[in-house]
């Protein structure tokens, strides 16, 4: 056989399967309205749930850091390549979301995948158990293999289970690690049950806050600050490319746990640290997330959401349980999650479907992300195509 042959099979079963997945090009800044393929479209499918990536400012602060430190860090935050701007990000975002631990300290990262990788696998090892929810993101999931810990999967949001696992476990270290927001379902960690049984049993809790950090919590401070938790147990990763409108992402944690990531976490020490110019416009965005204008966006995005549940209910599928900006509505079928997507893009509207294995067989879904940048207008069009689908399947 051919070397290609055996891709060329696999590739033609997910199309069989209704699995492939196809990239879109965006001609326009992210925004609420977009130009992509060449036609101009209302977007539901990205995570700019603040409405930054495209704000002027941001991108004034992103030219003006080029201009300050140039194109490229060139090299390792270890080997030359950590610029003032990181320095002065990860001060910014130890001083805006690290109220949950004293002494706070932040690591800059190039990705929130990258993040999460070094923080299991610094903080986990053999010996010790790691605890993760049976719908964890897939970066978590990666860094707990790579971690060669004893990894056992409690399901999703169940905190009595997990009581039971930890109660069961003998292991020296534990680590417990969980989304706040999930990003396929919207719903929410119960924080506060799983740092009590962190403390209880002398256990990490990490929590990834990739769809909280900027949205949830007094001025977008986070989950954490939003359940007014508080404890040394806690170790907190946030993304900057989701509600910061920019790129890379941060662990916050007790300065000692930074310290030993800064030492130990591969994902950290053996790659080019990202362009300081990037870290300029971050600490830039954390301004505005933190400012009157954060306030005002999530407070429109909050009568969004409320809008889009009371819509999805109307429908003939089955909506999910969200009080966040990620508002599922789940389809069942790979065919019929695509086929209603593709009537939606056929109305000018993105709201990409999402199957396995980003999520279970049999719940396919029209993943539909909200952002401060939409407007009530926006939702009515969505609201009519969606009801003008219902009408068709029901004649």
């Amino acid at each position: 056989m051919f070397i290609l042959d055996t891709l060329k099979e696999g590739l033609a079963d997910l199309d069989a399967r209704g699995l492939r997945r196809r990239r879109r090009i965006a001609d326009t800044p992210c925004g609420a309205h977009m130009r992509v393929d060449g036609r101009d479209i209302v977007g539901f499918a990205s995570n700019d749930y603040l409405g930054l990536a495209g704000h002027p400012a941001l991108a004034a602060a992103l030219a003006e850091g080029a201009a300050r430190y140039g194109a490229g860090s060139g090299g390792s935050h270890l080997l030359g390549g950590h610029s003032r701007a990181h320095e002065q990000l990860e001060d910014d975002l130890a001083e805006f979301a690290g109220g949950f631990v004293d002494a706070p300290r932040a690591l800059s990262f190039s990705t929130g995948y990258m993040a999460n990788l070094a923080a299991l696998t610094a903080l986990a090892g053999r010996g010790t158990t790691l605890f993760s929810d049976a719908l964890n993101h897939a970066s978590l999931i990666d860094g707990a293999r790579l971690a060669r810990a004893d990894v056992q999967i409690y399901p999703h949001n169940d905190a009595e289970a997990l009581a039971a696992m930890l109660e069961a476990s003998d292991a020296a270290v534990k680590v417990i690690v969980s989304d706040t927001v999930f990003s396929m379902d919207g719903d929410i960690a119960p924080l506060a049950a799983l740092l009590a049984l962190a403390e209880r049993h002398g256990a990490w809790l990490v929590v990834d806050d990739a769809h909280g950090f900027g949205v949830l919590g007094p001025q977008g401070r986070g989950a954490l600050a939003a359940a007014a938790l508080r404890s040394p147990h806690l170790v907190y990763i946030c993304t900057l490319g989701k509600a910061a409108g920019v790129a890379g992402a941060c662990v916050i944690a007790h300065e000692t746990v930074i310290e030993w990531l800064l030492q130990r976490a591969r994902p950290y020490i053996f790659t080019t640290a990202s362009p300081p110019a990037v870290a300029h416009a971050v600490s830039a965005s954390i301004k505005i997330i933190a400012g009157q204008e954060g306030d005002a966006r999530r407070a429109h995005l909050a009568t969004l959401i409320e809008r889009t549940r009371a819509m999805l209910k109307a429908t003939r599928w089955q909506p999910v349980d969200s009080h966040t900006a990620v508002q599922p509505l789940i389809i069942g079928s790979n065919e019929a999650a695509l086929a209603v997507a593709a009537r939606l893009d056929e109305a000018g509207l993105w709201v990409p479907a999402i199957r396995p294995p980003t999520v279970p067989v049999g719940t396919s879904r029209l993943r539909i992300s909200l952002s401060a940048a939409h407007s009530h207008e926006d939702l009515a069009r969505l609201e009519m195509a969606l009801a003008q689908l219902d009408e068709v399947n029901h004649a």
